[in-house]
């Protein structure tokens, strides 16, 4: 037996009657086809698709975002909105014709689905970048009140729906921190030159990291924020460490610093020849992920081009791990992560894999092969020898609990953020369904802790590490420690 459908209050009914009975010369050309425009969400995915692509990397970001929160509203709204309160529509007789909108919708009346998904992709644009934000905004206001003006929602529907999806946006970044949510933290102010249109600074751009950019290529759009800067590009066929190498004696001979474009290994690399040199690292961030950065606040060329200019800079810690193989072995740094077990699978399968399918596609298909593939490493850490998954370390404490997380806020704090799941019986099966229901971090295959140095021994012939992106076999024995405060970096403090 179908339930009887329900009415509007009183109130309800009165204002959409007044919104009805008055005239609207500007907005009848206008607010019907801004209405069939959003049917199925095709207006917020054109407009997320612009956003992505003017927007840059931060307009990515929040198009994400927005896309994302109306999923989840759209989500909401039909399976448990529609059929939590069966209201019938408003009669639209009671609506001028030219407003009336060519295809009725079928469905009850509460709440409004349009204005959850109008409401839910502004906010989250908005959370993610409150300028987007701004310039969405009236859009989604419009559709909300196109939804009354056409004569197929009441009002209390569009209130009741813009919360909803205000409500999905705002779950969304409970589950997904916005950026702007991680203000890095304010880390040891360190001295460096402040260089005019940036005399003094040379920098090495790294063509091969990163997507291609065919509107603006680095090296001009460095060139154009630093008009005295040395300026070199570096393709596929020259030695990266080389020109690193140069460009940092010159800084040094001329009391300016380093500078590099790249993704986060580049960085490293880069990194690695500025404390060797003594010289201050302006970061460009150029490559696919570009997580040291961001961690810094760092999301475009001109936040670090003003940094580079009005000299504000920080000092940051230097990871680093040694094999113990062979006595006097040179430590290697890393500014991120580092790790053993499936991820450095998932990086190389994912690598081999990119070039014909694309970064995103090769990273899905890498981590499928890698959990139906991958086995258990063995490894004596601090002593003693286990099966492990993943052993995770970052450089600072990363925030969250998590098997591999990417965002921290204080890459000074002498810290050592390490994690690691056992490969015990079913570790698998269990470490999925503790991760489903929110108990990870009490699940006995699951351990982290804060630390300043770590021993991993007993790694057997055809182990792997990454750090920062980069992929090299392991040693059967080596120590992760940190040299802190070592890196002079170039960060916009101002936020």
């Amino acid at each position: 037996m179908k339930r009887k459908l329900s009415a509007p209050s009183g109130w309800d009914r009165t204002l959409f009657h007044q919104v009805a009975a008055r005239r609207w010369p500007a907005a009848e050309p206008v607010l019907p086809r801004l209405s069939r425009s959003a049917n199925h969400g095709l207006l917020w995915f054109g407009v997320a698709a612009g956003i992505a692509v003017v927007g840059g990397r931060p307009g990515r970001r929040a198009a994400l975002r927005g896309v994302g929160s109306l999923a989840l509203a759209s989500a909401t709204v039909n399976t448990i909105g529609k059929g939590a309160v069966r209201r019938a529509r408003p009669l639209v007789e009671a609506v001028p014709v030219i407003r009336r909108l060519r295809n009725q919708p079928v469905t009850t009346s509460f709440p409004s689905g349009h204005s959850a998904s109008a409401a839910a992709f502004a906010v989250g644009v908005a959370l993610e970048s409150p300028r987007w934000g701004a310039v969405v905004a009236p859009v989604a206001w419009s559709v909300a009140f196109s939804r009354i003006y056409t004569g197929v929602h009441y009002p209390s529907d569009v209130l009741v729906g813009a919360a909803i999806g205000a409500g999905a946006a705002f779950a969304v970044r409970g589950l997904v921190p916005a950026r702007r949510d991680g203000v890095p933290a304010v880390q040891p102010r360190a001295d460096a030159p402040a260089l005019a249109e940036g005399r003094g600074l040379y920098v090495v751009v790294n063509a091969a990291s990163g997507p291609p950019m065919l509107l603006s290529p680095p090296a001009e759009r460095l060139r154009a924020a630093l008009p005295q800067a040395s300026v070199t590009e570096r393709t596929e066929d020259d030695d990266l460490a080389g020109l690193l190498e140069k460009a940092a004696r010159q800084a040094a001979e001329h009391g300016g610093a380093l500078g590099v474009h790249g993704g986060d290994g580049t960085v490293n690399l880069a990194a690695a020849v500025a404390v060797r040199h003594g010289v201050p690292l302006a970061a460009f961030p150029g490559g696919t992920y570009n997580h040291f950065t961001l961690d810094l606040g760092i999301e475009t060329v001109e936040d670090a081009a003003g940094a580079v200019m009005a000299g504000t800079a920080v000092a940051v810690d230097v990871a680093r791990f040694t094999s113990l193989d062979e006595a006097g072995a040179d430590p290697v740094p890393f500014l991120n992560t580092f790790s053993i077990g499936a991820y450095p699978e998932l990086v190389r399968y994912r690598e081999r894999w990119a070039r014909r399918t694309g970064s995103w596609p090769a990273g899905v298909l890498a981590a499928v092969h890698v959990l139906r593939t991958t086995r258990p490493v063995e490894a004596v850490i601090n002593g003693r020898r286990r099966p492990i998954w993943l052993l995770f370390a970052g450089n600072g404490a990363y925030r969250g609990v998590g098997l591999a997380p990417v965002r921290r806020r204080d890459p000074a704090d002498g810290l050592l953020d390490v994690r690691i799941v056992d490969g015990g019986p079913f570790a698998r099966t269990r470490l999925l369904a503790a991760a489903l229901t929110g108990a990870l971090a009490h699940s006995p295959v699951y351990s982290a802790a804060l630390l300043r140095r770590l021993r991993v021994s007993g790694l057997g012939a055809g182990a792997h590490l990454a750090y920062d992106g980069e992929v090299a076999p392991a040693p059967t024995e080596l120590l992760l420690d940190k040299v802190n405060e070592a890196l002079v970096v170039y960060r916009p403090l101002a936020r």
